[in-house]
C-alpha cells in the first residue's frame, strides 16, 4: 500500500527530544565566491542535446539511458547516443514553478523486474502535491506502464521541491523533499516535508528507520537536489540555503550525515551550531545554488577519486559550474575547486555512468538561463 504524505499544515507538531551531534568536524563559511580554479586538466563532451530541462539520468543495463525532462517526458537514448524523437512515457506532471518530472531512479534488479522510478509534482483537487510512481519498461525501451503509486500525497510549491531519487548499497530508495515553502515542517518526522525519505522499493517503511512510523531517514533539509554515499557508507548531500526567509540569502551548503540527523533547517543556517543539530562541512555566503551531487568512483579522472562533484546552477549561467570537494574521513573539506564556471550554463544532476565517466545535465532551458538553439544537453566529463 501506498504511504500517505501526511502532515502538510503549518504546525512544527511535537519535536523529538535534542541529542548532542558529536562536531569532529570543523565548518568553513566562505565569505566570497565559491573557491579555486580547478587543477585537473578534464575533457568535456556534449554527449547528447535537444533536451528540455533534463532533470535526472539513469543508466539500463542493455547501455541506453533514461532521462526525466521536468515538462513530464521521460526519453530514451540508445547504446550509441541517440535520443529517441518519442518520450517513452509522459506523466501528467504540473509544470509549476520548480516542480514537474524531477527524479528518476533504476530498480537494483532492473534486469529481472525492469523497474524504474519518478518523483513528480502532480494535482489533486487543484492542489499540487508530489509523489514518487514506480514503471515497468517495456522490453523494447520504447514504452513503459505505471506498476503502482509508492508514495503520494507529499507537500508541494512552486519552490522547494527537493525531487532527488536514488537508491542505496542497501538496496533502499531515497528521495529528497523539499520543505513545500514551510519551514517549520522541516524538522517534525511527522510531515515528509524537509527531508530525506528512506523507504523500501515497494513503498513501506523499514523497521530500522530512526523515527518510529515515519520514511524520514533525514530531518532539518530545506531543498535538497543532491545526495551520493561515500565509501564508508556515509551519505553526502548539499541543501540549498534562504532565499530571504528570515532576512537571509545564501548560505547554500554540502552536509556528512547519518541516519536520523537534524540538519537545521530552520534553527539555524551556515556555520551556525546548536544542541542536536548537525552543522554542514561547508557553506557559502554567495548563493550558489547546488543541484545534483556525485561521488566520483571513475578511473579516468584518479586526482577525482572519493571526491564530490556538485552541479551549481548559479544565476542566469554566469556563475554555474562544476564543484569538486574532498572531505577528510571526519567531514573535514580539505580540499574546495571550481570548474567549467559559466562555461556551459546551469548544471543540475551528476551522476556516475557504468563507463566510469561523469555524466552532468544542463539546466538552461527552465526560464532561469540562456536557452540555445541545441536545447540542454548532457556532458560526459573524462581526462583530457
Amino acid at each position: 500500500m501506498a504511504l500517505l504524505g501526511g502532515c502538510s499544515g503549518n504546525s512544527a507538531g511535537p519535536q523529538p527530544e535534542p541529542t548532542p551531534v558529536p562536531l569532529d568536524y570543523s565548518c568553513q563559511l566562505i565569505e566570497e565566491g565559491f573557491g579555486p580554479q580547478g587543477q585537473v586538466d578534464i575533457d568535456v563532451e556534449v554527449a547528447v542535446s535537444g533536451l528540455e530541462i533534463p532533470w535526472s539520468i539513469g543508466f539500463l543495463p542493455d547501455g541506453s539511458w533514461l532521462v526525466t525532462e521536468r515538462g513530464g517526458d521521460v526519453r530514451r537514448i540508445d547504446p550509441q547516443g541517440l535520443l529517441d524523437p518519442q518520450p517513452v512515457i509522459t506523466v501528467p506532471a504540473a509544470r509549476a514553478g520548480e516542480g514537474g518530472l524531477l527524479g528518476l531512479a533504476i530498480h537494483p534488479e532492473f534486469s529481472e523486474n525492469n523497474y524504474f522510478y519518478l518523483f513528480y509534482t502532480g494535482t489533486d483537487d487543484g492542489e499540487l502535491n508530489n509523489r514518487i510512481e514506480r514503471y515497468i519498461l517495456a522490453e523494447d525501451g520504447r514504452q513503459a506502464a505505471l506498476d503502482r503509486t509508492i508514495l503520494e500525497g507529499m507537500p508541494a510549491n512552486r519552490y522547494h521541491d527537493g525531487g532527488r531519487l536514488r537508491f542505496g548499497s542497501d538496496g533502499m530508495l531515497y528521495a529528497t523533499m523539499g520543505d513545500a515553502g514551510v519551514p517549520d515542517l522541516a524538522p517534525n518526522p511527522a510531515s515528509l516535508a524537509g527531508k530525506v525519505l528512506r523507504i523500501d522499493p515497494d513503498g513501506g517503511i523499514p523497521e530500522d528507520n530512526p523515527f518510529s512510523d515515519s520514511a524520514a531517514w533525514l530531518i532539518g533539509v530545506r531543498n535538497s537536489q543532491g545526495i551520493d554515499w561515500r565509501e564508508d557508507g556515509r551519505m553526502v548531500l548539499v541543501d540549498h540555503g534562504p532565499s530571504f526567509e528570515f532576512g537571509l540569502r545564501g548560505l547554500d551548503e554540502i552536509n556528512i550525515a547519518d541516519a536520523g540527523e537534524n540538519l537545521g533547517w530552520p534553527a539555524i543556517t551556515g556555520c551556525e551550531t546548536e544542541l542536536g543539530l548537525a552543522a554542514p562541512s561547508m557553506s557559502w555566503k554567495e548563493a550558489m545554488p547546488p543541484g545534483g551531487l556525485a561521488i566520483y568512483t571513475g578511473d579516468e579522472i584518479p586526482e577525482w577519486k572519493g571526491d564530490a562533484l556538485i552541479g551549481v546552477l548559479g544565476f542566469g549561467g554566469a556563475t554555474g559550474h562544476l564543484h569538486r570537494i574532498r572531505l577528510d574521513a571526519a567531514g573535514n573539506v580539505t580540499l574546495s575547486e571550481v570548474y567549467l564556471l559559466g562555461e556551459y550554463g546551469r548544471l543540475r544532476d551528476v551522476i556516475m555512468g557504468p563507463d566510469g565517466g561523469l555524466y552532468v545535465t544542463t539546466s538552461n532551458c527552465d526560464g532561469r538561463g540562456d536557452c540555445p538553439e541545441s536545447k540542454d544537453v548532457i556532458l560526459r566529463i573524462g581526462h583530457r
